[in-house]
This record gives structure tokens, C-alpha cells and sequence, in this order.
């Protein structure tokens, strides 16, 4: 069953360098497993509430191949300068 990792950025970058440094450190991580993007910073159109900065949703074949790659040590390390950047919210969600 798919699985999804979705990052909602809930303001702004604050800090451009850290984003850069992460966005640098995450196209070196030779992916573990099959990882699809879905959406990376596509336009939202608000229906409900207030609408996130920006979303990005990847698709993963499985929960457990969702965890091991947001857990490994190469996503790890690059993860902290995201979390340096901007304020987020994350989470892997079970699809159909």
C-alpha cells in the first residue's frame, strides 16, 4: 500500500542559505528506496482555513520505506537546515 510524506512550509524561508544548504544536501542522499514526487511547490488554490506557504508530497511504496528514508542518517543530516529555515510540518500518511 503507497504511502506519502507530506512537508507543509507554514511561513515563509527566513533563512535562504540553511534552505540552500538543505536542498544541496538532499539531491546528494542515493535514494534507499523508490521515492516519486507528487507535488513540489505547486500553486495552492485555498478553500478551506489558511492556506500553507508551500506543500511538497512524495510517494513511497510502503510506511516502512517512508520511515527508513525520513529516518536515515543522510535525510537526518539534512533535514536540520529545512528545520533552520522555515517553521514545517511533516508527516507519512497510508494511501490507497
Amino acid at each position: 500500500m503507497p504511502a506519502y510524506l507530506i512537508v507543509i512550509r507554514n511561513e515563509p524561508v527566513r533563512d535562504e542559505a540553511e534552505m540552500a544548504e538543505y536542498q544541496r544536501q538532499t539531491r546528494l542522499i542515493p535514494p534507499s528506496v523508490p521515492i516519486r514526487p507528487k507535488v513540489v511547490y505547486g500553486a495552492l488554490t485555498p478553500v478551506e482555513g489558511t492556506p500553507p506557504d508551500a506543500v511538497v508530497m512524495v510517494e513511497f511504496d510502503t510506511v516502512s520505506d517512508a520511515q527508513a528514508w525520513y529516518g536515515s542518517p543522510g535525510y537526518q543530516d539534512a533535514v536540520a537546515h529545512r528545520l533552520n529555515a522555515a517553521d514545517y510540518t511533516s508527516f507519512i500518511v497510508e494511501g490507497l
